[in-house]
Order: C-alpha cells, then sequence, then structure tokens
C-alpha cells in the first residue's frame, strides 16, 4: 500500500509508464481476441467465434434499448470496443500485482482516475461530435437552448457532471476492490506488523475472504463494463436521436 507509480518526463511531459503498460496490454488482448474471434468466420459458429457473435447480440440490445436501430447501428463497433477493453482493463489487477521497488508496475488501468476521465472524456467529445455530424451545427446548437434559452448554464453544468460521473464511476468501484484485495494479501502473508494474523494463520484467515472478494471483483468488474457502455450508449442517444 506504500507504493508509488515509475514516472518519467519526455519533451516536458510526464508519463506514468505503469498506464502507458496497462492500456498497451489491455488493447493489445482485445485486438488478439477480435481476430481471434472473426478469423474463420462459419456458419454455424463455435469458440472464439460464438463469443463475439454473443458479444454483437449484447451490445445490439444495449443500444436498441437506448436509440432505433436505423439511428443506433452505426455504433455497435464503437460499443462492443468500450464493453471488451473496460471488462479486461477492470480484469488486470484481480490475479495480483507487480512492485517493483516500490513502484507499481501492473494493474487494472481503470483504477487510476487520469484513465477513466481520459475514457469518458472521449465518450462525451465523440457524443458532441456525431450530434453536430447527425444534425448539423446550427441544429445542434439550438437543443442546448430548450426548452427555454435560460437552460444553456445547466446544459453545459451537466455535460461536466456526466463527464465527472461516467469516469470516477468506474474508477471508484475498481480501485477500491484492489485495495481491498491489497489488505487481504498482506494479512495472508502477515505483511502488516499491526496485524494479529500473521504465517499460516494469516494465510488461513484471509484465503477465503480474498476467493470470495475476488469472485465479488470480477462480477462487479462486468457490471462496470456494461454500466459504462451502457451511459455511452445513452449520452449518444441524447445527442444524436431527433426526439431528445
Amino acid at each position: 500500500m506504500d507504493h508509488g507509480a515509475p514516472v518519467k518526463e519526455f519533451l516536458g511531459l510526464t508519463f506514468n509508464l505503469s498506464n502507458v503498460l496497462m492500456i498497451t496490454v489491455a488493447s493489445v488482448i482485445v485486438f488478439i481476441l477480435a481476430i481471434a474471434g472473426t478469423r474463420n468466420l462459419q456458419m454455424y459458429p463455435t469458440g472464439m467465434q460464438n463469443f463475439i457473435e454473443w458479444i454483437v447480440d449484447f451490445v445490439k440490445g444495449i443500444i436498441g434499448s437506448t436509440m432505433d436501430w436505423q439511428t443506433g447501428g452505426r455504433f455497435i463497433t464503437l460499443g462492443m470496443t468500450l464493453l471488451m477493453y473496460v471488462f479486461i482493463s477492470n480484469m488486470l489487477g484481480l490475479p495480483f500485482a507487480v512492485v517493483v521497488d516500490h513502484d507499481l508496475w501492473w494493474k487494472s488501468p481503470t483504477a487510476d482516475p487520469a484513465i477513466t476521465l481520459t475514457l469518458a472524456v472521449m465518450v462525451v467529445a465523440l457524443t458532441h461530435y456525431y450530434g453536430i455530424k447527425m444534425k448539423g451545427f446550427k441544429q445542434y446548437g439550438k437543443e442546448f437552448f430548450k426548452p427555454m434559452k435560460f437552460m444553456f448554464p445547466l446544459k453545459i453544468i451537466e455535460e461536466f457532471s456526466n463527464t465527472l460521473t461516467l469516469g470516477l464511476r468506474l474508477y471508484g468501484n475498481i480501485y477500491a476492490g484492489e485495495i481491498l484485495l491489497t489488505l487481504l494479501a498482506g494479512l495472508a502473508v502477515g505483511g502488516y506488523e499491526s496485524s494479529i494474523f500473521t504465517g499460516v494463520l494469516g494465510t488461513v484467515v484471509a484465503a477465503v475472504p480474498m476467493m470470495i472478494w475476488q469472485a465479488f471483483s470480477i462480477f462487479i468488474g462486468s457490471i462496470q463494463a456494461f454500466v459504462f457502455t451502457m451511459l455511452t450508449m445513452v449520452y449518444m442517444a441524447h445527442k444524436v436521436s431527433q426526439d431528445h
């Protein structure tokens, strides 16, 4: 719990190397899964193709619950990418953490607010982009003054609050899960001098709650991936649908 982050400066910018590593690992895993599931397409899917088609159907259901398919069909790739990327990112830090020279290298990238808020900003920016693209700048701009002109400041505040809640909700849930797992692991190995449970006793006492919390963390990570994707499509629907 007393670890830091491997930080380096380059061209006047500060980079967290752990974040760079973990978002790269998550991206590569999602890419490999996508390639493996679409390499040899068959009429009767099996294996990875069956898994990818299940994700397609699942994301279709999310989109269909937020907007009509004629409008939302173009966002299926976005939805699949977000669902898989956020889920994989949530899972990476669950099996173990790697600390080198008191610097945490291996973790869930979504346990860092910089990552989750960046994702949230990108999502909100995309909603504005598609809103302007599909409605036109003039028509889209009018949406910020409906139903009355004094609503404009409230609409701006809403955009900031949507961004914050979308990013911080994901970060808070994943970070809290990793903190508790770290505490339980410390109990298991007798890493805390103040603990009354050390050695074999600590391992026995911590083993059961660790397994239970691991399973619960997988459930929470899955739910958070779904919620992030669902809210993305809700925000998108508000920007691109003609009836909003």
